[in-house]
């Protein structure tokens, strides 16, 4: 029989084993349930552990996943996107013997990066293939990044089905698990070939422009090649960014809702700033990476909250708009986290019911608008594909008018940056709140203000301003039988490891009707 142990304090130098032998001399074989880093200020930074462990000449009992098949399912599901929601929907289809078919507007993953690098180089932006579209979605360039703060039974499920797929094996018990941006990219490839074996039918560069309906019921969808595939089941993962799709679902009146957002910008340091304020003495110690934060202030008085978000150790900036006309912000770390910089959305939370009231529309309108200064900005000043960027402290106190604003230093974005007023672009209530939460920041974290930062704009893909709102039970659209919202572009998701949970679920849901 095993035992469990939790909160196993370790020294950086010192061995886990030798900790177990001293809790349990006559042990057998263990296995990590969760690894964390202590590095309160309080003491030297430490690990933390849980483990379950084997008696001696006892194995454990690894979970498997093992799912049973079904052998009477009369139609195949149709799934619209290929991020998170809607690969693991499929692939939860057909490990339970459904077959499913599987629309992606982009191309495969290996097109997909060609037509990234193309934007990033010459700022030639390719609409289907992109830091948002394309297979894998937006999660494909977004590190890899596997936090979340769900308490889903699937997660488990959820890493396994990844590391079987080429992840690395921690993602299994770290507390702040990341594929990286260069792995998670072997990852996705590995899954779409274990997919189309197992009965997944996949079409790419297949673009879903119309929802078929028989009164409010779905029937199916129509392609832009005008192809129609008929199901009485429809997965919509389209992602955060499928303006066009949440239009369509507008004109034939599927159900909305406003939600709140957040959104900001990107402030990037150097890794190694951000591992002296964190690891102070300790910050070259081997054992302990490229450190990471976690930041979050909140105005009482206005209520109104300011959040670090996708914080990139050794990682990142990256331009990642989806349409010709506007610009966005994000960022990645790869496996190594072995950039010299790291850097971080920090974001102001936007209440649609006391910004934008009964528009439906207006945290949309909003995220638009900025993203299209932020683009005119750099064309005004100059500029072509670079993102718009400002020194931190710049952007705190205003340029100095004699001897003008701060010079940029060499940062990650593979796009360059150029010097722009984002204190000026950005509405005043929100660069108001971001001065304030930085100022705050500051108390948490002695050096986070410092001159060599600087931000970069527009951070607003956080999540998606509109829910398309479903039935807490069946999962279905509220006002549509048979269209089943999933993930980020659906309201119900803020991540790769809670989107493909919601994914999971959706796919459990039809099947228990098949």
């Amino acid at each position: 029989m095993s035992k469990i142990f939790q909160n196993i304090e370790i020294p950086i130098d010192a061995d886990l084993d030798e900790k177990l032998q001293w809790l349990m001399p006559d042990h057998g074989p263990y296995r990590i349930l969760r690894q964390s880093v202590d590095a309160r200020r309080s003491h030297s930074p430490h690990f933390v552990y849980s483990i379950e462990v084997a008696e001696k000449g006892e194995t454990l009992q690894i979970p498997q996943f093992e799912l049973e098949k079904i052998s009477h399912a009369k139609e195949k599901p149709l799934i619209v996107g290929t991020g998170p929601a809607g690969l693991f929907a499929a692939l939860r289809f057909v490990e339970r013997g459904v077959p499913c078919v599987l629309f992606e507007r982009g191309s495969d993953s290996g097109e997909r990066i060609k037509g990234i690098n193309q934007y990033w180089r010459y700022g030639k932006l390719d609409p289907r293939n992109n830091v948002c579209f394309g297979e894998g979605g937006a999660g494909l360039y977004s590190d890899g990044k596997l936090i979340t703060r769900i308490k889903s039974p699937h997660i488990p499920y959820v890493m396994n089905r990844l590391v079987k797929f080429g992840a690395p094996e921690e993602i299994q018990w770290l507390s702040n698990p990341h594929v990286g941006s260069d792995r998670i990219r072997r990852v996705i490839p590995k899954m779409r070939e274990f997919l189309k074996a197992s009965g997944c039918e996949i079409h790419f560069n297949t673009q879903v422009t119309e929802i078929l309906l028989e009164g409010s019921q779905v029937v199916g969808v129509r392609t832009e090649h005008g192809t129609e595939f008929k199901s009485p089941h429809v997965v919509l993962a389209t992602g955060h960014s499928a303006e066009d799709m949440i239009n369509h679902l507008r004109d034939i009146g599927v159900h909305l809702d406003g939600k709140s957002f957040a959104m900001g910008l990107r402030v990037e340091h150097s890794q190694a700033s951000i591992n002296k304020i964190q690891y102070r003495q300790f910050s070259e110690h081997p054992k302990l990476g490229a450190a990471n934060y976690k930041l979050a202030h909140h105005n009482d008085k206005t209520g109104i909250g300011v959040y670090s978000f996708c914080m990139c150790p050794g990682g990142y900036v990256l331009s990642s708009g989806t349409e010709a006309d506007g610009i966005v912000c994000n960022g990645m770390s790869n496996y190594n986290r072995n950039s010299p910089f790291a850097n971080a959305a920090i974001v102001v939370s936007i209440d649609h019911e006391k910004n934008f009231g009964k528009d439906v529309f207006g945290g949309m309108k909003m995220r638009r608008d900025l993203e299209t200064r932020a683009y005119q900005s750099v064309l005004d000043a100059g500029g072509s594909r670079e993102l718009p960027a400002q020194n931190l402290l710049d952007f705190l106190y205003g340029t100095n008018s004699k001897t003008g604003p701060r010079a940029l230093r060499a940062g990650s974005s593979p796009s360059g940056a150029i010097n722009i007023r984002l204190d000026e672009l950005l509405p005043k209530n929100m660069r108001d709140r971001l001065r304030e939460g930085f100022e705050k920041f500051q108390g948490s974290m002695k050096g986070f203000l410092t001159e060599d930062a600087q931000v970069y704009g527009i951070e607003s893909r956080t999540s998606c301003p509109v829910r398309v709102t479903r039935d807490n039970d069946s999962l279905e659209s509220i006002s549509h039988k048979g269209l089943y919202p999933a993930g980020e572009g659906a309201g119900y998701a803020g991540g790769i490891t809670s989107a493909a949970c919601d994914g999971i679920r959706i796919a459990e849901k039809i099947i228990e009707q098949l």
